[in-house]
């Protein structure tokens, strides 16, 4: 249970004051159910006619006050009888009954309903903080975990979370309050047949216990087969065009059946195990229900009660009434286990190191003022696989340098380095002669716009994807980036223009509208170092051309880094660096690197052929 307080140590204290709004409203619910469940004691000996005993008013404060209080009651009850006789005494005793019951039921309801807003708080709190860790951490862990996993977790496990571990905290309030208060009345009313009474109780809560073990572990491994399924759905989805290519769906069909029925047998174990609390409890309670019953007839029916029949059935019906919470209680506790299994999930998430930090006393960076340098850069995925491997590069502000290559030799990762993707293994990165790890990384990437071959595109308008990450941008200016990027044409043929909506990821534009929405966003940022990742090299000839155009109205003035395949858009860069297994093997102006006959003119060869 160490886990669950610090759990609850760690969400639930912004919401403090519901907590003592449940802890009061269920004092009073408990209060008034003893209270109204008291008024059976002289009802029953009304209408039997039991009560021969002539009761004295006592002063307050003269004996016990539990004393004083029976006998005042019971004295008002018979003079109210006497002056108002036995039926309308019943009547009245019955609607102090029914006033009591209704202000129990409110409480109660009280007591729930407060507790709304700290549910639904704690589930939004968990799902912003798992989100914000998620847009806080680095590339590299999303390459190691899978993009359903991870949906799972927000998704399935905070569900999971709110229905075991909240869902069980008002149990948790509730339960022992009410535990406490029908506890103390059962020792009020006979300290000696509740004594009898506690003798079942650790037989009662060791058998429950043997319910609930290894409940954590089976709940764990479903959340696990719940991220495999999920992970599954996500890849169908992504890669549905090639299934369908493939004739894969049967196969696709096949291996997501085997893990939901994995999920299905594991959910089933935990289900089953789950579902004995409530017999076993009820079982349990009844038997220990019939056994007071009988002891305690046997004393009523024998010459040596200490207890009188009505007060016997007040005392039963106030044990009567512990039994539900304790069953209410062993619900929690079996709640609680597959809740934390879920919560642990989480905490991966939340725990997981960011490597990208920021140095004490990190600086603004307001405008690139000189050059970019790599000096003796090495840097590695996992260990022992290093990519690239001492590049020591210079790039001038207001030059186009242009890197290229075979795929996997470390181009997309040398440029994803400048702006703190991911950090050195060793050497050094600087900007105008300053480390970059000493910038504050927002500033630093507020230099830099990028333009990837894959565009990304979020469902939205066309307005708000250009407009993305700029803050006030006006109509006027999204316009105008939209024109600089070849855009406003096709943008005007829509029937709903700049407020069309894109689709998921854009599907509703082509490729090259796609890729010139993405041009137009990196223009309306205006940055003075332009990173394009292969910008081009998905396009038919056509749209290569139109974001071609784009892409030099973009360059224009401004320092750029191009990743390129195609040798024949990066001709008039400043410089050429050919990168091959992670080393820079060649660097120099297409004609120069052409007349070497090195690795850039095979490159060179290849596609002309």
């Amino acid at each position: 249970m160490k886990s669950f307080w610090n759990m609850l140590r760690r969400y639930v204290s912004p919401y403090g004051k519901y907590l003592w709004g449940s802890v009061l409203m269920n004092m009073l619910s408990a209060v008034f159910n003893i209270f109204s469940f008291a008024l059976i004691i002289p009802v029953l000996k009304i209408i039997f006619q039991m009560d021969q005993t002539v009761y004295e008013f006592m002063p307050w404060g003269s004996e016990d006050f539990m004393k004083v209080l029976g006998n005042n009651f019971n004295w008002f009850v018979n003079e109210y009888n006497t002056i108002h006789g036995p039926v309308i005494t019943l009547v009245s005793l019955s609607a102090v009954m029914i006033a009591m019951t209704a202000l129990k039921t409110a409480c109660y309801f009280g007591s729930t309903a407060v507790m709304v807003p700290l549910r639904t708080g704690i589930v939004r709190d968990l799902r912003m903080q798992i989100y914000n860790k998620i847009l806080s951490l680095p590339l590299g862990f999303f390459s190691q975990e899978r993009k359903g996993d991870i949906i799972a977790r927000m998704s399935g496990d905070v569900q999971e979370v709110e229905n075991s571990i909240t869902g069980s905290l008002d149990m948790l309030i509730k339960n022992p309050i009410l535990i406490v208060i029908y506890l103390a009345t059962l020792i009020a009313i006979s300290w000696k047949l509740t004594l009898f009474v506690l003798v079942f109780a650790p037989l009662m809560i060791w058998l429950m216990g043997i319910i609930g073990r290894n409940l954590k572990k089976k709940s764990t491994e479903a959340q696990a087969l719940w991220s495999d399924t999920m992970s599954q759905v996500e890849e169908t989805l992504g890669g549905l065009r090639v299934i369908k290519a493939f004739l894969a769906e049967k196969v696709m069909g096949i291996r997501f059946g085997k893990v939901t029925d994995a999920m299905r047998r594991k959910n089933a174990r935990v289900a089953t195990r789950q579902a004995l609390a409530h017999p076993v409890s009820e079982f349990l309670g009844t038997v220990m229900i019939c056994i007071v019953l009988c002891f305690g007839g046997a004393l009523i029916v024998g010459d040596n009660a200490f207890i009188d029949a009505p007060t016997f059935i007040y005392f039963m019906t106030i044990l009567y009434s512990i039994i539900q919470p304790i069953k209410d209680l062993s619900k929690a506790a079996y709640g609680i286990p597959k809740g934390l299994a879920s919560m642990e999930r989480i905490d991966r998430i939340l725990n997981a190191d960011n490597s990208i930090r920021e140095s004490e006393g990190a600086r603004e960076i307001e405008e690139f003022g000189s050059s970019i340098r790599f000096d003796a850069v090495n840097f590695s995925y996992e260990p022992g696989r290093q990519i690239l491997h001492d590049i020591n590069l210079e790039i001038k502000k207001g030059q186009t340098i242009a890197i290229v290559g075979a795929s996997g030799g470390g181009k997309s990762t040398l440029v994803d380095l400048i702006p703190r993707f991911y950090d050195v293994d060793s050497g050094c990165i600087s900007i105008d002669g300053i480390p970059i790890s000493e910038f504050k990384i927002d500033s630093l990437r507020s230099l830099m716009g990028n333009v990837n071959q894959e565009p990304i595109l979020f469902n939205d308008t066309i307005f708000n994807n250009i407009a993305f990450g700029v803050e006030g941008a006006s109509e006027q200016q999204v316009i105008e980036a939209a024109k600089i990027a070849n855009a406003h044409e096709f943008i005007m043929e829509k029937e709903e223009g700049y407020q069309t909506n894109v689709g998921d990821r854009g599907c509703k534009l082509s490729g090259g509208q796609r890729q010139r929405i993405s041009i137009a966003r990196a223009v309306l940022k205006n940055p003075p170092i332009l990173i394009l990742d292969e910008a081009t090299a998905a396009l038919d000839t056509e749209s290569e051309r139109a974001v071609q155009e784009a892409l030099d109205r973009l360059m224009h003035s401004r320092t750029t880094i191009a990743i390129a395949h195609r040798l024949s858009t990066i001709k008039d860069a400043d410089e050429i660096i050919v990168i091959d297994e992670g080393r820079i093997v060649e660097r120099g102006r297409h004609d120069e690197l052409i007349a070497k006959g090195g690795y850039y003119r095979k490159l060179h060869d290849m596609q002309a052929l």
